[in-house]
């Protein structure tokens, strides 16, 4: 029986990758990837050559999950990665192993920590983060102002993504349902592209962070994390 790693990769960054991802990345048979072109740019960084790559994610394309468990029953060690973070957190990879622990009681995976944007996010906030909520992305349109008062009336902080399509939208929508509280108690900080050339980190009440991003309307682009105190 081969094993499944499971590997965080750099959110942006590529010098964000463990010592002990790279040695796997080498010494396994197949890499299981997101999109292959994605993974080759951090493989070439690090001078890893002649590696078997293949696409999963959960959609239709790449290799069908009963072909991965053929792999694993031949014995092949196999990767799973994906464009940026950790596998299964807000990412492809969290059917593939549910369904490979259904198939393979037996079957060992091993996750490798890597880098991730909500933690980051959270060590440059200064809000209390012993506990928090992480909601990965919000939906686009069913459920989402149910969303936004769950997380008006919660007692911990919350943490969430957002695109730059929707970013205004979001803190709109914060204000609304933020300003019965008392402003003093619930800060908003903002990370954008974090561990990118363009990484900032911005803080207010969402009033404030509004009318920031209007003024800089350049600054609306990339990948947001967005937290709640």
């Amino acid at each position: 029986m081969g094993t499944l790693f499971v590997v965080g990769t750099p959110i942006g960054n590529l010098e964000d990758v463990t010592l002990r991802a790279l040695r796997v990345l080498k010494e396994v048979d197949v890499i299981l990837c997101e999109d292959t072109r994605v993974t080759k740019r951090l493989l070439e960084k690090y001078q890893i050559q002649g590696k078997q790559l293949a696409t999963y994610n959960d959609k239709k394309s790449g290799l069908r999950i009963e072909k991965i468990v053929e792999l694993l029953q031949e014995g092949k060690n196999l990767a799973l990665v994906t464009d940026a973070g950790t596998p299964g957190i807000s990412d492809p990879g969290s059917l593939l192993v549910s369904k490979i622990r259904e198939a393979l009681p037996d079957v060992t995976i091993v996750p490798i920590p890597g880098a991730n944007a909500a933690v980051a996010a959270l060590s440059a906030a200064g809000v209390p983060a012993s506990d928090f909520l992480f909601l990965g992305f919000l939906p686009h349109k069913k459920g989402r102002e149910t969303l936004f008062k769950e997380i008006a009336a919660s007692k911990r902080t919350v943490v969430f993504y957002e695109s730059p399509h929707r970013i205004l939208k979001t803190l709109e929508s914060l204000k609304t349902h933020l300003e019965v509280s008392p402003p003093s108690e619930r800060k908003v900080v903002i990370a954008r592209e974090l561990t990118k050339i363009h990484e900032e980190v911005v803080s207010g009440m969402p009033a404030e962070l509004l009318e920031f991003f209007k003024i800089n309307p350049e600054k609306a682009r990339g990948e947001f994390v967005v937290i709640v105190s």
